[in-house]
C-alpha cells in the first residue's frame, strides 16, 4: 500500500478518534479534537499532493480519498448538531448534498462514465474544513489561556470577533455546498433523467 492510501485510510481513524474525544469529558477534549480535525485535513492535501507529485494514483485513492473526506466533514456537523453547536437543517443540507452526489458518481460508474471534481466541489471542501475550525476554536481556545481568550473574544460591534467569523463561514460553506450540489446535479442530469 503506498503513502497518499494510508494517509487515506488514517483519516478514517482520525474521524473515529475526533467523534470519540468530542463526545467525552477528557481533559481539554475540545482542543484534542480541533488537533485531530486538523491533521485530517493535513492528511486529506498530503495525499492527493504526494499522488500527484508521485504518480501513485490508484483506484483505491479514487475511489476512498472522497468517500473519507466526506465522512470526516459529515462526521464533524452532526456531531456539531448532537453539540447544540449548529442548527440541523444546515447539517441535513450538508450530509444530503454529499449523499446525492456520491450517488450520481455511482450511477456515473455503472455506466462507464467518470464525472471529473469542479471547482466549486473543492470551494466547498474548503469552505466547510474552514467553519469546522473556526467552530471548534470557538468552543477551545478558552482552554488555551488568558492571552487567547482575550484575543478570540475581542469584541467588534458588541460581538467577539471570532463569532463574526464563525457564522460567515458557516453560511458561506452552507451556500457553497448547496450552490456545488445543484450545480453538479443540473449538468449531469442526462445520467438520471435517463433512468427515470
Amino acid at each position: 500500500m503506498n503513502l497518499p492510501n494510508k494517509l487515506t485510510i488514517s483519516r478514517f481513524g482520525l474521524t473515529i478518534a475526533f467523534l470519540g474525544v468530542m463526545f467525552s469529558q477528557v481533559r481539554f477534549h475540545q482542543t484534542i479534537a480541533l488537533v485531530l480535525f486538523i491533521a485530517g485535513g493535513i492528511s486529506d492535501f498530503l495525499d492527493g499532493y504526494i499522488a500527484r507529485r508521485d504518480k501513485l494514483i490508484t483506484n483505491f485513492g479514487i475511489l476512498m480519498d472522497p468517500l473519507a473526506d466526506k465522512i470526516m466533514v459529515c462526521s464533524a456537523f452532526i456531531a456539531f448538531v448532537g453539540l447544540n453547536l449548529m442548527p440541523a437543517w444546515m447539517v441535513v443540507i450538508i450530509v444530503a448534498r454529499e449523499l446525492a452526489i456520491t450517488g450520481l458518481r455511482l450511477l456515473a460508474v455503472s455506466k462507464q462514465v467518470v464525472l471529473a471534481a469542479e471547482g466549486y466541489g473543492k470551494h466547498k471542501t474548503i469552505s466547510q474544513i474552514v467553519a469546522i475550525i473556526a467552530i471548534l476554536v470557538g468552543i477551545s481556545h478558552h482552554q488555551w489561556g488568558a492571552l487567547a481568550s482575550s484575543i478570540f473574544d475581542l469584541e467588534i460591534f458588541g460581538t467577539p470577533w471570532l463569532k463574526w467569523v464563525t457564522r460567515t463561514s458557516i453560511w458561506v460553506a452552507v451556500g457553497l455546498t448547496f450552490i456545488s450540489g445543484w450545480l453538479y446535479l443540473w449538468r449531469n442530469r442526462a445520467l438520471y433523467l435517463d433512468d427515470m
